[in-house]
């Protein structure tokens, strides 16, 4: 990277090429002063009439035509490809959130690659935005305000285990993984949930309605996760 880190004391939006229609972006954009593209995410953006504060990615997906409305100064290109724009992306902003739309729906292995960019940078806050779920990776304490009966996902991107409250089919004593336990389909059974997590491995997979109450729920984490080695 040739550039500063994108640095914000509040939220940032962050905007990728994939299903990102205009109902789920505006309030995404009222909730943040901040808007950085993911390579071709710059369309969806300059679509609103908003100029991104920053394009960063390999840049192939940015069109000519899109490239002439945005300042020079505003496009930053890395190049290698061993990573995807989301992750070269995250690691190039540093703030208390980041809500990530347009890399859920579509194609199922960018939602694979970016589901698991969170776990590459746990301590980059992000909060993945759809059309039908939000996810984000736990951080290792979480508190979330929740209709009973609410839907409840957990899964694992590794070997993790914790404890919980409040979740009709409680976590502790498990020890959960990719190919042996999941904890997806599970709901709520009372008006809050906390979590415990001994590993940034776990995400947390609501519905699209909850996106409120885990925006707020990460931004009062008490800890977050340290930067992977």
């Amino acid at each position: 990277m040739n550039f500063d880190p994108i640095r914000s004391h509040s939220p940032v939006l962050l905007v990728g090429g994939g299903d990102c229609p205009a109902d789920m972006l505006l309030p995404l954009l009222a909730r943040t002063k901040t808007r950085v593209a993911a390579d071709g995410g710059a369309a969806a953006l300059l679509s609103a009439d908003v100029t991104p504060d920053a394009v960063i990615g390999d840049l192939d997906s940015l069109t000519s035509e899109h490239r002439a409305r945005i300042p020079a100064a505003h496009i930053h290109r890395i190049a290698e490809q061993d990573s995807t724009d989301f992750d070269k992306c995250l690691r190039s902003i540093e703030a208390p959130l980041i809500y990530a739309a347009g890399f859920l729906g579509a194609r199922l292995d960018h939602q694979l690659a970016a589901m698991t960019v969170l776990a590459r940078r746990p301590d980059r806050p992000c909060l993945l935005v759809g059309r039908e779920d939000v996810v984000a990776l736990c951080p290792p304490e979480l508190a979330l305000d929740l209709p009973v009966g609410s839907r409840f996902s957990l899964y694992p991107m590794a070997e993790v285990g914790g404890t919980s409250q409040g979740l009709r089919w409680p976590i502790d004593g498990l020890r959960f993984t990719p190919d042996l336990l999941t904890g997806t389909s599970n709901e709520t059974d009372a008006p809050r949930v906390t979590l415990h997590l001994d590993a940034p491995k776990m995400l947390v997979i609501l519905p699209v309605t909850a996106l409120a109450a885990l925006e707020r729920a990460l931004l009062e984490a008490p800890s977050r996760w340290p930067a992977r080695a």
